[in-house]
C-alpha cells in the first residue's frame, strides 16, 4: 500500500478543500476520500441513536463499526442515502465537536487509511497529510480567510435550500477554527512539508491545476 500515490489536501472548514480534492481524484483517476464526512456520519449516527456528543466511548463504538459507504458521489449510512442529511449546519457543528475526541479519532484511523489502493488516493481533510498519509506523494494545505469562506458556504446552503446568515457562518467558521487548531487531538496545521495554497482570490479551477500542477511535480522529483 505504501507504493500507492496519494495527495492530501487538508485546510479549514469551506476552505474549498472537497471540491478541489473531488476535481483532483476525477482528472487523474484517482479514489477520493472525504474524511471529514465520516465525522460527519458519526454525528448524525449519534442524533440518529440518542447519543450525546460528550459521551466519547459511545460515539467512538459508533464510529467503530460505521455502516457507510460512498458510491458515485453519494454517501449513504445503512443503505440510506445521507448526502444532504450530513451537510446540514446542525451536523457539522457537531462532528467539529466529535472531532477532538481521541477515542473517536483512533476509531476512524484504521477506517481512513484502508482506503489508499490502486491506483492512487486524493484524501482531503485536517490531519491526512500530518497523521493519516504522513508519507503522501504530496500534501497541501488549502485555505482561505473567513469572510471568503462563509460567503462560499452560505451560497451553498441556500442553493440546497437551507437557512443561513453570513453574520452566523463567520461566527461558526471562527469558532470551529478555534476548536480545530486547538485540539489536543491532531490539531489543524500544515504538514511538514505542504504546499500552503490560499484561494480567497482564486476560482476552483485555479485552484485544481496548482495542485495537479504540484502532484506532476512531485512526482518527477520521486523519479
Amino acid at each position: 500500500m505504501l507504493t500507492v500515490p496519494v495527495i492530501t489536501i487538508d485546510g479549514p472548514t469551506a476552505s474549498g478543500k472537497g471540491t478541489v480534492a473531488h476535481r483532483v481524484a476525477k482528472h487523474l483517476g484517482f479514489h477520493y476520500l472525504d474524511s471529514g464526512a465520516l465525522y460527519r456520519l458519526t454525528a448524525l449516527s449519534a442524533s440518529r441513536h440518542g447519543v450525546a456528543l460528550d459521551d466519547e466511548e459511545a460515539l467512538a463504538n459508533l464510529a467503530r463499526v460505521l455502516p457507510c459507504q460512498f458510491v458515485k458521489g453519494h454517501v449513504l449510512l445503512d443503505g440510506e442515502d445521507v448526502t444532504d442529511a450530513v451537510r446540514a449546519e446542525a451536523i457539522g457543528v457537531a462532528a467539529s465537536k466529535i472531532a477532538v475526541l481521541p477515542k473517536v479519532r483512533q476509531a476512524l484511523f484504521d477506517l481512513q487509511v484502508a482506503f489508499r489502493y490502486a491506483p492512487g488516493l486524493v484524501a482531503d481533510g485536517r490531519d491526512m497529510g500530518t497523521v493519516i498519509f504522513p508519507d503522501a506523494t504530496q500534501k497541501v494545505y488549502l485555505t482561505a480567510s473567513v469572510d471568503a469562506r462563509a460567503s462560499r458556504r452560505y451560497k451553498q446552503l441556500k442553493e440546497k435550500g437551507f437557512p443561513a446568515t453570513m453574520e452566523d457562518l463567520v461566527k461558526d467558521l471562527a469558532e470551529r477554527d478555534a476548536r480545530d487548531t486547538a485540539r489536543s487531538a491532531a490539531p489543524l496545521k500544515p504538514a511538514p512539508g505542504a504546499y500552503i495554497l490560499d484561494t480567497s482570490e482564486m476560482t476552483v479551477d485555479q485552484a485544481v491545476q496548482t495542485v495537479l500542477d504540484l502532484y506532476v511535480n512531485a512526482v518527477k522529483l520521486s523519479t
